[in-house]
């Protein structure tokens, strides 16, 4: 708790402090050397170097200034020391960097201003402080990062305290006074805890005993009550839950049947089970499940004894299945078995009351209506007032309960039978003759059922308790109670429309309670009222909570705002406060400005000296922490440091970080992506333009792109006329020609081919020794010379190609050029399938031998408007053709 904590703490508010001494206080930035008796932070040493420093909170890394600090740091003998409160600002007694000074979760206080003297640590709390307040008697405090403080000042005001505060004296009048320490959390809960948990700096809520839930909101199962109480001792379970009221539900049974697997029967302490009469093991080894031999399970679950007479009888109808000996079957009921008559020797049939004995017959024992024999136990009925049992007639109780037995006296059936399911004991009120057996009342149970109303039932009924005496007897309620518990008089629910509050019947529930199922609840502890058991269903809030938001009741507002008790609600503080107890630029308790110090609740101008700064987190600048000349020392008393103001410049090569290398690399694949598509782009419009030329050249079909399409559909939107195609070049023309003539050849060569064949299919003559037609290879030009022979094409014979008649005589030759056919369009090129460009078809002069007939022939037909195409010879005169093959 707090109140031990800090016992220590607030007992120097009149001790005497250590006299200040010449020393260096450092922040990360600047450093200042004086005269202070500040002990907040840590001490920096290193083998080395003559001078200390004292760390004020911040982190520390190896570029910090000035050059002192830095190699105070960066030495490999640094060693700190921690003040109170600072125990974590390193993993032990050597520096890591970075280093972060920081004060631990919790508060620490100082007996003077500017937070000197010998300070005393308290870190949070781990169970609620409930209603109690400490009092401070310090000068200034520092608090850790995310940690509040609830104080009360004056007069029973309630403060938050959201920053270090360096000197109590210029708080606000609304904060001045004594002070005293109402609660303390870290504020790094979300959401927010109950009144019942405590936020811990990691930021999770810790629960006291008995609590549960994110926030601590509800209880534990098993506890009870706004305290989360344990459930009484001797109860399986009660009414548990933050609104419950500890009633005993269940209590505790020792000895359940089920525990030592049986279901009819007593536990005991070793472990076996005692069954109730008419039970036995059943044949799966249960204890206790089976009806014993003579009875038969009822439609009450009851093990029944069967008729007089009857060995065996069914479950459920109790039908005889086998009689005794001297025994037979009713005829008219199933489940009777009537005794043999007794008879004498000579077959005379003896009286009731009698036996047959010899020739005669001798009278029953006094105990029998009917016998087979002179003793009790040879009884067939017994007699009045005694009943079978174990093949024996004995008395009964005024009860009716039979002797040496928890059986009941059974008129119908002149035995001892069961009392009935799960009972043990019973007996039959002003027990006569006359009685039934469905007049038996149980007076015990077997462990885990309760009696009502002579029944074992496994739990009292509606309009019934649980009698607290014997925790067996269910009692009936008092009259004005539809269901109560303890005692008749304690209501849980009422009649006439009354609420139950308390035990009692009210016309309305009285406040922190609410209407639920006839009965007034108790609000949830954080709610002072509510509209429902939660904590977030509280409609106003308590003094230690007053803060209302969202249904929840919360203890204090955000720390930019104040509470303000005349609306109840949270307020904004003056933009030159970060934290405020009131309205107005004159109640703030901290700066939100890192140029200003608080001074009597106002925010000033700090007007630090020796070119200082205000400290973060401090609220003072660095030389109101540390005095230059203190009194009663002359100026120049203080030695001289190196390296005290000089700035550390370091030259430190920055490492890329992740992404920056991510995105050159990305960079440099898309310019490598947008060469390599430019170079393919202009690749393919090279390769289209030649295709273009050679389809065209062709006269091969176009395929048109989307561009055509488009310009096509717009000149039919449009209206517009196809543009005329441009005039082709001579060259194009001349590739065009080129290509007609070859096709020409490649037919006539096709055609002579098949004449050929013909002719020596129907010639008489002996094969030509000239090489075959089969030797002639198309390859890609217009040559007709075979590679491997000397041997040229003779044609075959015009008659047998015209008549289809077979020459008897021999047949003339055609005339069969030896030179190679050149083309038609020069005298120097060959022809050729192979397509070239059309500046292949340039005239060139050619220095050959003088041309022959042939090819004087071809000049003049090349030199004609349009070349005959034609391959047959007209049968007609050529009036004196110059054709070398028409000679």
């Amino acid at each position: 708790m707090l109140s031990s904590i800090l016992a220590a703490t607030f007992a120097f508010g009149a001790s005497v402090v250590a006299q200040s001494s010449s020393s260096v206080v450092c922040v990360a930035g600047q450093c200042l050397q004086g005269f202070s008796n500040v002990t907040l932070g840590a001490t920096l040493s290193a083998s080395g170097i003559s001078t200390d420093v004292l760390l004020l909170p911040g982190q520390y890394t190896s570029t910090t200034s000035p050059e002192l600090l830095h190699e105070l740091l960066t030495s490999s003998s640094a060693k700190l020391s921690p003040s109170t409160g600072f125990g974590n600002s390193s993993a032990g007694s050597s520096v890591a960097l970075p280093l972060n000074i920081a004060l631990q979760p919790g508060i620490a206080i100082y007996p003077q201003a500017f937070y000197s003297g010998q300070g005393s640590y308290s870190s949070l709390p781990t169970s609620p402080v409930g209603n109690t307040s400490i009092p401070i008697s310090a000068s200034s405090f520092a608090l850790s990062g995310n940690v509040w403080a609830a104080v009360s000042a004056g007069s029973n005001s309630r403060v938050i305290l959201w920053n270090s505060v360096p000197d109590v004296s210029q708080l606000p009048a609304s904060a001045s006074g004594s002070l005293s320490l109402l609660n303390m959390q870290s504020s790094s809960c979300s959401p927010a805890c109950s009144g019942n948990g405590i936020c811990s700096a990691s930021g999770t809520c810790q629960c006291p005993s008995g609590f549960t839930g994110s926030s601590c909101e509800s209880c534990s199962s098993g506890f009870f009550g706004p305290k989360c109480q344990a459930c009484p001792s001797g109860c399986t379970s009660c009414d548990d839950g933050i609104s419950g009221t500890g009633r005993c539900l269940v209590p505790v049974v020792a000895n359940l049947p089920s525990s030592c697997n049986c279901i009819n029967g007593e536990c005991g302490s070793n472990g076996q089970c005692t069954c109730i009469a008419g039970w036995t093991s059943a044949s799966n080894g249960t204890q206790c499940a089976a009806c014993a031999a003579g009875f038969f399970l009822d439609t009450n679950g009851n093990c029944e004894i069967c008729q007089l007479g009857c060995q065996q009888c069914a479950d459920g109808s109790g039908d005889c299945i086998t009689c005794s000996s001297g025994f037979t079957q009713d005829g008219n009921d199933r489940t009777k078995c009537d005794a043999t008559p007794q008879t004498t020797s000579n077959g005379t049939v003896c009286p009731d009351g009698s036996y047959g004995s010899g020739s005669t017959c001798a009278i029953c024992s006094p105990l029998c209506t009917t016998c087979t024999g002179p003793n009790s136990n040879n009884c067939v009925i017994c007699g009045s007032g005694t009943y079978k049992f174990n093949g024996s007639c004995i008395t009964t109780s005024t009860g009716g309960v039979c002797q040496g037995s928890n059986l009941i006296a059974n008129n119908n059936k002149h035995e001892c039978d069961t009392c009935g399911p799960k009972c043990t004991t019973c007996q039959i009120s002003n027990f006569n003759v006359a009685s039934t057996v469905d007049q038996a009342q149980c007076t015990g149970c077997l462990p885990g059922f309760v009696l009502s109303q002579g029944k074992c039932v496994t739990s009292c009924p509606s309009g019934t308790f649980l009698s607290p005496q014997d925790n067996l007897t269910c009692t009936a309620c008092s009259s004005s109670c539809t269901s109560c518990a303890g005692s008749a008089t304690t209501c849980l629910t009422c009649a006439n429309n009354l609420l139950a509050s308390n035990g009692q019947c009210v016309n309305s529930c009285p406040s922190n309670t609410f209407s639920s199922s006839g009965a007034c609840v108790p609000c949830h502890p954080d709610c002072a009222t509510c509209s429902g058991a939660s904590f977030n269903q509280c409609t106003s809030c308590n003094k230690a909570l007053p803060v209302l938001t969202s249904g929840r009741c919360l203890a204090t507002c955000s720390q930019n705002q104040y509470f303000d008790t005349t609306s109840s609600t949270c307020q904004s503080c003056d933009s030159s406060c970060a934290s405020c107890s009131g309205a107005g630029p004159n109640s703030c308790l901290a700066c939100s400005s890192s140029s200003q110090v608080l001074r009597g609740g106002t925010c000033t101008s700090a007007n630090c000296t020796s070119g200082t700064s205000v400290v973060p987190s401090l609220g003072a600048c660095l030389s109101e922490l540390v005095v230059l000349t203190p009194s009663g020392t002359s100026s120049g008393a203080l030695p001289t440091i190196t390296g005290l103001s000089t700035p550390m410049t370091t030259t430190t090569t920055q490492r890329l970080q992740w992404w920056e290398i991510l995105l050159m690399a990305l960079g440099c694949a898309f310019i490598f992506v947008a060469f390599l598509w430019c170079w393919r782009r202009r690749a393919r419009k090279q390769r289209a333009k030649d295709t273009a030329a050679f389809a065209s050249a062709k006269a091969l079909p176009h395929k048109h792109n989307w561009r055509w399409h488009l310009v096509r559909f717009g000149e039919r939107l449009f209206g517009h006329n196809r543009r005329h195609p441009r005039p082709e070049t001579e060259e194009i023309s001349l590739w065009k020609l080129r290509a007609a003539e070859e096709a020409r050849h490649y037919k006539e060569m096709d055609k002579l081919i098949g004449a050929h064949e013909h002719s020596r299919s129907g010639s008489s003559r002996s094969p030509s020794p000239l090489p075959s037609l089969h030797h002639y290879k198309r390859r890609g030009s217009h040559d007709y010379s075979d590679a491997h022979s000397s041997n040229r094409l003779s044609a075959g014979s015009m008659y047998s190609q015209v008549t289809g008649m077979v020459r008897t005589g021999p047949e003339p030759r055609q005339p069969v050029k030896s030179n190679l056919l050149s083309s038609r369009f020069s005298t120097t090129t060959l022809g050729s399938s192979v397509p070239k460009k059309p500046n292949v078809l340039k005239r060139q002069p050619t220095p050959s031998k003088p041309p022959t007939a042939a090819e004087e022939y071809a000049a003049s037909v090349r030199q004609s408007p349009e070349p005959d195409t034609s391959y047959w010879i007209t049968p007609t005169d050529t009036g004196g053709s110059r054709n070398p093959f028409r000679k």
